[in-house]
């Protein structure tokens, strides 16, 4: 079994063999995707976008770029509420 320890800023080091596996480089992403509570999946991301072409079939509607602007708007600013909401519950402890 391959191991990496955890530094005191959080980072571990990815073993040669590991990242041999992988695929990954100096500079590639990894994503970190829990498969169940406390087990995660360290999965390379290094794919091209192009390759995701064709991967959910053919659209079933045209999105206009402004409906898709103000679509992301609309979710940035319900994410950014729930963080306010969050950091003011995590300030009344």
């Amino acid at each position: 079994m391959t191991t990496a320890t955890l530094t005191s800023k959080g980072q571990i080091t990815i073993p040669a063999d590991v990242r041999r596996s992988l695929n990954v480089q100096t500079g590639d992403r990894v994503e970190f995707v829990q498969v169940e509570p406390g087990r995660f999946e360290i999965v390379a991301a290094t794919r091209s976008v192009r390759e995701l072409k064709g991967l959910f079939g053919k659209a079933t509607r045209v999105v206009s770029i402004d409906e898709m602007n103000r679509t992301i708007a609309e979710q940035g600013a319900r994410a950014d509420a729930g963080a306010r909401a969050l950091q003011r519950r995590r300030g009344a402890r």
